[in-house]
């Protein structure tokens, strides 16, 4: 559903900039509705470039929009791929033990989290890829959606509540 929400706001091309579990509603039904729009930004030319001194979530954040200020539709993909492990692991706060300057060295010199505990290979894969070092190799949302609507109707059983 999260892919999907931001599907659509790939779509009217704007840009969130704080995409996070934090940032995720989840009703009583289990539906995901994207909150805190405080960041997001109308985009022309397919990037936006923050003001220097701009604060953001660093564990969250692409490198491009750490080191440089610029925001792309594919630094929200970055982004979503760490939601990925805050959901796989019931909400852990990403690179554990590491402070923002250590995941900012460490992205540099191309680390990656590992995968998460109980994390089929399938979704790691798609983590990797989210986290591509160019933000053209990463995937749209519109793709992840695909993908994810497919991962889940293959492995819809193994999480049907019991009666």
């Amino acid at each position: 559903q999260i892919a999907e929400g931001m599907a659509f706001i790939e779509r009217k091309n704007y840009i969130h900039r704080d995409l996070r579990a934090a940032n995720i509603l989840v009703s009583e039904e289990l539906y995901c509705k994207i909150a805190d729009f405080g960041l997001a930004r109308l985009i022309e030319d397919n990037e936006y470039t923050a003001r220097e001194g701009a604060k953001f979530p660093i564990k969250w954040t692409a490198p491009e929009a750490i080191n440089y200020g610029t925001f792309t539709i594919k630094s929200d993909v970055w982004s979503f791929g760490v939601l990925l492990t805050e959901i796989v692991t019931y909400g852990r706060i990403p690179y554990p033990g590491m402070t923002n300057p250590e995941v900012i060295q460490n992205l540099e010199r191309g680390y990656r989290m590992p995968a998460p505990e109980n994390c089929t290979e399938e979704l790691y894969e798609v983590m990797l890829r989210c986290w591509g070092e160019k933000p053209e190799d990463r995937p749209t949302f519109e793709y992840l959606q695909s993908v994810l609507e497919d991962f889940f109707t293959a492995t819809e059983a193994q999480y049907q509540q019991q009666p």
